[in-house]
């Protein structure tokens, strides 16, 4: 009986994993980055963030010399190959990650996974992780039609149009099943909280 207590014990301290992937928007994603370390450093050991770079979000993430910060904060950090490379969207159907979230997400990303395209890594996890019943939370860089004003790495202000062809995307995206859309980095929190209970430092 005591060592019955003692397994069902261990199994309820078990780290749970996070896949968080990037994709290729420089938009918040320092702010993406500087929420996801005030996560990490909450759930401290009862949590696992693993980190996957798209091709164009290494190349974003280079460009804004934030890779030494990922790394730092997050160990390594997985960059794709290709669709199956690393092989996340398998170990999400099989259960080993709590959740997929993508943030920032481009429209380009949230535009595949809305009509079904699997062709790269971060898009091929998300649609596989929800035909395998595992939540996706995205946070598209387009969100609403308009205007926006983001940074440069030189911290200069650049000015984006956000089309409604990108937020039809984005509708579209959040009636599917199991995604969960996300406006603002400050949202990733309640995530984190709805899956793990509040934690204090």
């Amino acid at each position: 009986m005591a060592v019955q207590m003692k397994m069902r014990k261990e199994e309820k301290e078990k780290t749970r994993k996070v896949a968080w992937g990037i994709t290729g928007s420089g938009d918040r994603l320092a702010k993406t980055i500087e929420i996801m370390q005030q996560i990490k450093k909450q759930y401290q050991a009862k949590v696992d963030i693993a980190v996957y770079l798209s091709k164009a979000g290494n190349l974003v993430a280079k460009y804004y010399r934030l890779v030494d910060q990922l790394t730092e904060s997050f160990g390594r950090v997985q960059v794709e190959v290709d669709a199956n490379t690393p092989f996340l969207a398998g170990q999400l159907q099989t259960g080993k990650f709590e959740f997929l979230l993508i943030a920032p997400a481009t429209s380009n990303t949230v535009a595949k996974i809305s009509t079904g395209m699997a062709d790269t890594l971060l898009c091929n996890a998300a649609i596989m992780g929800l035909k395998g019943f595992v939540p996706v939370y995205v946070m598209p860089s387009d969100y609403k039609e308009g205007e926006i004003v983001t940074k440069l790495p030189s911290g200069r202000d650049f000015k984006l149009r956000i089309r409604k062809e990108d937020v039809e995307h984005v509708k579209k995206l959040a009636a599917m099943d199991d995604v969960f859309i996300l406006e603002n980095p400050e949202e990733i929190f309640h995530v984190f909280t709805k899956h793990f209970g509040q934690q204090y430092l």
